[in-house]
């Protein structure tokens, strides 16, 4: 029977259009249960590669004659030499290509709407990591926000656009990723663009973010409105666009709220964290659509792929906007936080510019699942 390879592009599809697909995971029990490769109408089964060295008839049984099966491992290797014998053995069968560190790095844009004057909105959706990146695109100009470090895909896709980058914006100094918004200023010219508060001890110029800041994009009227909301840092900044969408950063997501712990200031932290949900976001429309940086499982992808809700609908539905009781808030958030991003200190490092860890080392920082949110 066949074995070929499925692109982490090829998966995310699967993910995004609600297929079905049975994975054979052959990392070991811990790297599984810690992260993996979710869909909605994923199923799996986990079993080390070192047990299937010897041969795969003791799991033939336990694989599905009536789903796709795909191979997973850490970098490609050992799912190459699984499902070559589960080929041998009969079956149809894919590996992952490029492993789980593919996986992390694969971005899916997707197009969440129009704006004001024919521009559009699209959300880079890196189903892998749990990251959300930005591009509003009007006229023959374009903005970035949140970029990953994997900037060939926000560059190459203003290509296609034919537009060019002239803003690249972090919505703060992001502790569970590289930041791609430097490298990307500097490979098109833009401006780079981050809140002051978080770039103390950054080693390179910028473009403040400040409460208030008006950001034209294009020739049309589309304005990036910078709105001061600390918590998850000190100087998480927001931005509405178009007074129709609300990008959040990592201070609101769908199901959760932002963790204020990144920086060893969680106690300190937390009162603003709960000052700018329910205070500052209680001012704003309930029909703005809110958009995060981060997600936390699959189920938070909408039909279409994109990962967005309104306002409104987020104060009724998510548990971290309805606690009334300023004690009781301030004890979820900090003795519910998940355990720190990998190497997220180094991460902190490179995104201030103190360090500068080759292509490679930065890939091995990132790997494992996104940890921003309080549980």
């Amino acid at each position: 029977m066949t074995m070929k390879a499925m692109t982490p592009g090829q998966v995310a599809k699967k993910v995004i259009n609600n297929e079905k697909l049975f994975i054979l995971d052959v990392r070991n029990q811990d790297a599984f249960e810690d992260w993996k490769v979710e869909g909605h109408q994923f199923d799996y089964l986990n079993i080390p590669y070192f047990e299937l060295i010897d041969g795969v008839e003791s799991i033939l049984d336990k694989l599905p004659k009536d789903k796709d099966i795909l191979v997973v491992c850490a970098k490609e290797g050992s799912s190459v030499m699984v499902a070559e014998m589960l080929s041998e053995a009969g079956l149809d069968v894919s590996y992952l290509e490029g492993g789980m560190k593919a996986w992390s790095e694969h971005l899916e844009p997707v197009r969440v709407g129009e704006l004001n004057g024919g521009g559009e909105l699209y959300q880079f959706v890196r189903i892998g990591k749990g990251c959300l990146s930005y591009m509003v695109v009007s006229g023959e100009e374009a903005a970035v926000i949140d970029p990953v470090r994997m900037t060939d895909v926000f560059v190459n896709f203003a290509k296609e656009k034919n537009v060019t980058i002239k803003h690249a914006l972090d919505t703060h100094l992001h502790a569970d990723h590289i930041s791609g918004g430097r490298l990307i200023a500097q490979e098109t010219g833009a401006s780079y663009w981050l809140p002051p508060k978080d770039a103390t001890e950054v080693t390179f110029s910028y473009n403040p973010l400040k409460d208030g800041q008006l950001i034209q994009v294009g020739a049309s009227t589309i304005d990036i409105n910078a709105l001061y909301t600390p918590g998850h840092t000190i100087g998480s900044t927001s931005f509405i666009i178009d007074d129709s969408y609300l990008l959040t950063g990592d201070i609101l997501f769908i199901d959760s709220i932002g963790r204020p712990d990144l920086a060893g200031k969680a106690e300190d932290w937390v009162g603003d964290l709960r000052n700018s949900l329910y205070s500052k976001y209680k001012q704003l429309s309930d029909e703005l659509v809110v958009l995060p940086a981060h997600f936390m499982i699959v189920d938070e992808l909408n039909e279409d792929g994109t990962v967005g809700k309104k306002l409104g609908d987020l104060f009724k539905e998510n548990h971290g906007l309805n606690v009334d009781d300023e004690t009781t808030f301030r004890q979820m958030v900090t003795e519910n936080l998940p355990p720190q991003p990998n190497a997220y200190q180094e991460i902190r490092e490179t995104n201030m510019g103190k360090i500068e860890p080759d292509s490679e080392k930065q890939r091995e920082m990132e790997i494992g699942p996104n940890r921003c949110a309080v549980r």
